[in-house]
């Protein structure tokens, strides 16, 4: 299976293929180093020219439009172990009591943000309708009221659509590549004076950069931000990395913070960058 770049309304998606043709070995995100992500691009030539055959179809490959779903949580500072698995426990049951919800990764933040947010909840859907199902779903308000906001002080939530390739593990997050790694979540709000072309040619080049990195990179989706219950930002990004050490080497890369300084500072208004460790399901929460 290829990989899909698409852009429609700012909302782009990539996702790259379950298996490397130029590698029959897991890599070694070790060997990198802080250069790493010079040595992802030049394999990237690699991998177009291995998967040429594979992928002469790209064009015609089906997509399916997805909606994503990104609560933030400021947990009270004194949450209990026995408190917090409480809450994420109640939060990652939900999928169970309501159809739409296709894929879900929850954890604790993994380092301070200037929000002072403290848990994230990702929950993809089908369609708009299942999420605004979701919203208005009694036992969500009642895990919301009971499991939720009783430990925390504030949330936000941000949604978009995206699309992903037409594959049962890209639509669903399934596999041994989604069973663990770190989840970025990237929340932008851009100059309301700042030109479309602009906007959507910086989601455009941190697109492209997505697309050079498959040994770093599981999934990738942004959008323009929907939610109907907060316009702090108006656009979500989220990135499935493969492991800590991907998300150190292109969080750190001069090519990321390049993009970011020449192509997204200029119009950015305000952002939020935040992660957490996904582990394998059956060893933490559940």
């Amino acid at each position: 299976m290829g990989f899909a770049l698409q852009c429609s309304n700012y909302g782009y998606s990539i996702c790259f293929p379950h298996r490397f043709p130029f590698s029959q070995t897991p890599l070694s995100f070790h060997a990198y180093h802080w250069n790493g992500f010079k040595s992802a691009r030049e394999n990237h030539k690699v991998v177009l020219s291995a998967m040429d055959e594979r992928s002469s179809n790209l064009g015609s490959q089906r997509k399916r439009k997805i909606v994503e779903h990104v609560c933030l949580l400021r947990a009270k500072e004194d949450l209990s172990e026995e408190e917090e698995n409480d809450m994420l426990d109640y939060l990652y049951t939900t999928q169970y009591q309501m159809g739409g919800v296709v894929a879900i990764s929850l954890g604790r933040i993994s380092a301070p943000n200037p929000e002072h947010y403290t848990h994230a909840l990702y929950m993809r859907f089908q369609r708009k309708e299942n999420l605004e199902k979701f919203y208005e779903n009694p036992f969500y308000l009642k895990v919301l009221k009971d499991h939720v906001m009783t430990y925390c002080h504030g949330l936000i939530n941000v949604d978009y659509e995206s699309e992903v390739e037409d594959d049962m593990l890209s639509i669903f997050r399934k596999g041994e590549e989604f069973n663990h790694g770190v989840e970025f979540v990237l929340l932008i709000s851009f100059n309301k004076v700042a030109l479309g072309n602009l906007v959507e040619h910086a989601l455009a080049s941190l697109a492209s950069m997505m697309l050079g990195s498959p040994s770093l990179i599981v999934q990738f989706t942004q959008g323009l931000n929907f939610s109907p219950s907060s316009k702090e930002y108006t656009h979500g990004v989220v990135i499935r990395f493969r492991s800590v050490e991907a998300f150190k080497i292109f969080i750190h890369s001069k090519e990321y913070q390049d993009i970011w300084l020449s192509k997204f500072q200029p119009i950015v208004q305000k952002s939020l960058s935040l992660h957490f460790s996904v582990d394998p399901v059956g060893t933490e929460i559940m």
